[in-house]
């Protein structure tokens, strides 16, 4: 009987993202714990918008297995409402300096120039941009730090990104998006091991879309050169996949994370900080 095939891709070789005061080798597969600080998030709005919630929450996931903490103080579901600057920073700056220090690296969700300059005066790690960069201001705001940058895709904004998403070819059209704003953002003098490209599941897709950005990862990693990051958990998609709600999608996120790191992410955003550590960890045994 022939030799079953190990088809899992392999370990790529040692490679580093930058990250203000860490250097994480996403050769292994980093977990990112999101930490929603917010009254109207679409899976846990409103569970620890008070301080001593989410801190708990977070020393939780670092607990867990949690390799990066991504602290978000607005909403970007669909048709979620705007926060000013001063709301915004509101939410965030207690609890960033208390978790400043935590060991661990520290993203901040904010698409908002103001708000990354602020929380890079704190000393946070990485930025997380929904709307990738997209303006001179936010690259402006980073250019000089020496922070991670998370690029990612969206289609329209949170109120428009599901009015009928449409695409040539949705696995080409996201890669060109996120390698031009690759190039904007070297051409600002911005060191590559510094960025991280996140195809943007769910904003401004159908599922369909979503399942081709999945099954074609790989391409996109090909065409960027960057750090791949993906955050699907408990999104919508899942929820159509299985037909669970919201609360119910933990088993479904982590295949589907699981999946995302066998496609070539090398960063996973995920509510579930346990049960995906625990699959990757199984995975990454049974594929040596």
């Amino acid at each position: 009987m022939p030799t079953p095939q190990n088809n899992n891709p392999q370990p790529s070789p040692s490679r580093i993202w930058q990250c203000g005061r860490y250097h994480l080798d996403v050769s292994r597969p980093q977990v990112m714990g999101i930490l929603n600080i917010t009254p109207d998030s679409f899976s846990d709005g409103g569970r620890f918008i008070e301080p001593q919630a989410a801190l708990d929450r977070a020393y939780e996931m670092i607990e867990a297995g949690a390799d990066i903490i991504d602290i978000g103080g607005e909403s970007t579901r669909p048709n979620a409402q705007t926060l000013s600057v001063c709301e915004e920073l509101c939410r965030l700056m207690p609890i960033v300096q208390a978790l400043i220090d935590c060991g661990k690296p520290i993203s901040i969700d904010t698409y908002k120039p103001y708000v990354m300059r602020m929380m890079l005066s704190e000393g946070v790690d990485i930025i997380n941009d929904v709307r990738g960069f997209n303006s001179p201001v936010a690259i402006d705001a980073v250019a000089d730090s020496n922070c991670g940058l998370c690029i990612m895709h969206m289609q329209g904004t949170p109120q428009t990104m599901q009015d009928n998403p449409t695409y040539d070819d949705v696995t080409r059209d996201v890669a060109c998006f996120l390698k031009q704003q690759l190039t904007r953002l070297l051409d600002a003098g911005i060191a590559p091991a510094r960025l991280c490209v996140d195809p943007g599941i769910g904003f401004g897709k159908t599922l369909a879309h979503n399942i081709t950005l999945l099954q074609t990862l790989e391409h996109i990693q090909t065409c960027t050169q960057a750090t791949v990051l993906v955050g699907l958990s408990r999104k919508r998609m899942i929820g159509d996949l299985t037909g669970k709600a919201t609360d119910e999608r933990v088993s479904g996120s982590v295949a589907a994370a699981l999946y995302a790191v066998t496609q070539g992410a090398q960063v996973v955003r995920v509510h579930d900080v346990a049960q995906t550590v625990d699959a990757l960890n199984v995975w990454r045994a049974l594929s040596a």
